[in-house]
């Protein structure tokens, strides 16, 4: 072969290994913009994954799709072992497709939250985007509770939130921030070892009521909002604890619990919750957010039979997958299984979260599931191998 003619087929064979994504590190990623990770329309399906007991290919293997979203979890600031432990997350997201959620714990307190330490973040996430892996930032999440070091400070919270906010929009492009209070039922979740009270810094902006004291009639969202600038997805966990205070006797859930805790209309154990803002209009609609659940899931203790189990778990995702909901909450953008099977301090015994992972209730789940749920496209494996 004369070399003109052997030079034009190395060329046209590397385009071809190329476009076959045969060779990743010959590939460039498209560019990943975190402002526009919503789909136009259905519904993002992800999974919070227990990921030292199984790979979300494993997962994706039992569910029969590519979950859209898989969610991590990691101290803020980063410990030692956590970012090779997040690279390898972004890694099998990389592989299997998908975005990442991150939610960041700052368990040292929101003044352990500095400038620096957001700019570091944020450049470790600008890497997974190069990658062709997005990511949501959960910060902080729950703050309206008094079980967190972060919870009940609003004023810390929200300079915090913005500062890694202002960080993550300015350096990775390809992430974005959740604002992800607790479900209001409860509040002011008294007894908590970091409930505010009078007094305490920051329980003036808490009192929206000036009355001197927390009470069910303050407002549980608005103290904590840091502002639309740095919220790009509102979210809120959403969870079948059971009927009744205290927690662990699993029991059936009453029709319309998931969209009534939604729409702050929910009458559970505190009885009339009808003060409870509706946190769907006011911060899915009212701020044009996309809103998220980020975790959901049924109560179910091991030694209530497979009979029991599989009617209770049915139950709430016949209400996760009614057809009404895309309907009635088209700014719903994204639903998280929680699929764990774990210790509830709450419970002081092991609750089975998981969908999936006895092959009887995966069956009816996986039957289940909606077409206006979204799914993970194929991964193209674009950009370099995170670890």
């Amino acid at each position: 072969m004369v070399p003109s003619l052997a030079r034009l087929f190395a060329v046209l064979l590397l385009l071809a290994l190329c476009a076959c994504n045969i060779n990743p590190r010959a590939v460039s990623c498209e560019d990943v913009d975190g402002r526009n990770l919503a789909p136009e329309d259905g519904t993002l399906m992800g999974v919070n994954l227990e990921w030292g007991r199984e790979t979300l290919a494993e997962y994706s293997d039992k569910l029969g799709e590519r979950p859209a979203v898989a969610v991590t979890f990691a101290d803020f600031p980063l410990g030692e072992e956590d970012p090779g432990l997040l690279a390898s997350a972004a890694e099998q997201l990389r592989q299997n497709g998908g975005m990442l959620l991150l939610t960041l714990e700052p368990t040292d307190g929101l003044d352990a939250v500095t400038e620096d330490h957001a700019d570091e973040l944020a450049g470790m996430l600008a890497r997974f985007n190069a990658s062709g892996v997005p990511v949501i930032v959960r910060f902080a999440h729950e703050m309206n509770g008094s079980w967190y070091p972060w919870g009940q400070q609003p004023v810390q919270y929200v300079a915090a939130f913005r500062r890694v906010a202002d960080a993550v929009h300015r350096i990775a492009p390809g992430s974005a921030m959740m604002w992800a209070p607790n479900y209001a039922g409860g509040y002011p979740f008294a007894g908590g070892t970091y409930e505010s009270l009078p007094g305490t810094p920051g329980f003036p902006v808490l009192d929206t009521t000036g009355d001197g004291v927390l009470t069910p009639f303050d407002d549980p969202y608005a103290p904590y909002y840091p502002g639309d600038d740095a919220v790009d997805w509102v979210g809120m966990s959403l969870y079948h604890w059971g009927r009744t205070y205290p927690w662990g006797e699993s029991e059936m859930p009453e029709e319309g619990k998931f969209a009534d805790q939604l729409t702050g209309t929910y009458n559970g154990t505190n009885g009339d919750n009808s003060m409870l803002p509706d946190f769907y209009a006011q911060y899915g609609v009212g701020h044009g957010k996309p809103v998220a659940i980020p975790e959901t899931a049924a109560l179910v203790t091991a030694d209530i039979g497979d009979l029991r189990t599989l009617n209770i778990k049915r139950a709430w995702w016949e209400q996760v997958f009614d057809p009404e909901i895309p309907e009635r909450f088209p700014q719903l953008k994204m639903v998280n299984w929680f699929e764990w099977n774990k210790i509830e301090p709450e419970v002081g015994a092991a609750v089975d979260w998981t969908a999936v992972e006895e092959p009887a209730i995966r069956s009816e789940f996986t039957a289940a599931l909606p077409d206006w749920y979204r799914f993970a496209k194929e991964p193209d494996t674009c950009g370099e191998p995170l670890n």
